[in-house]
């Protein structure tokens, strides 16, 4: 593993125009393309991809193409999880995502964290890093939802439709809005 890759998996600042960065993007894209292309027929030609894109796939996970990642090997999916239309994941450091978690369609992680200071956002070999995301098991995650960087969202919360999670959600409880908040206990 190259240094810029390591640096990234840690967490820490990273170039991400570096060419194993890249070569493992144009991997991740291409298994996208292909896994995208299915047809709903093709079960095992998807769940065949997904192993071959992900760091795990859980059994009886269903994910609905067209799916985008950035790397792949990152995601960690559960048994028996399902992931509906247009999910975007830009898993730059491990994202988790526990057993029997339901997301609906347009879901969007986000782990990538660019600099406030824009001389190293902009310079001429800009660094970026990135935060973890963990869903715990037993989540449901509304249709549009967006989580954002460091995020953990504890097991058997409910996330409604269209929310932006900008920070950790506990377990067992029902959160909504933008920014996400709890409005009440399971």
């Amino acid at each position: 593993m190259g240094q810029e890759k390591d640096r990234m998996i840690r967490g820490e600042l990273y170039y991400a125009a570096d060419p194993e960065l890249i070569a493992d993007r144009l991997r991740a894209s291409l298994l996208c393309e292909r896994f995208n292309a299915t047809s709903s027929t093709q079960d095992a030609e998807r769940r065949a991809i997904l192993e071959e894109l992900l760091g795990q796939v859980g059994e009886d996970v269903t994910i609905l193409p067209p799916f985008r990642c950035d790397y792949g090997y990152l995601l960690d999916i559960g048994n028996r999880s399902f992931i509906n239309y247009n999910a975007i994941i830009l898993d730059s450091v491990p994202v988790k995502i526990g057993e029997r978690t339901w997301i609906g369609p347009g879901l969007q992680l986000y782990t990538a964290c660019h600099p406030l200071d824009a001389a190293t956002r902009t310079a001429p070999r800009p660094l970026e890093s990135a935060e973890p995301i963990t869903i715990g098991d037993d989540v449901w995650l509304g249709g549009g939802v967006i989580i954002l960087p460091g995020v953990t969202i504890g097991e058997a919360a409910v996330i409604g439709a269209g929310s932006v999670v900008t920070h950790d959600i506990p377990p067992r409880v029902v959160a909504v809005g933008n920014p996400c908040r709890v409005i009440r206990q399971l």
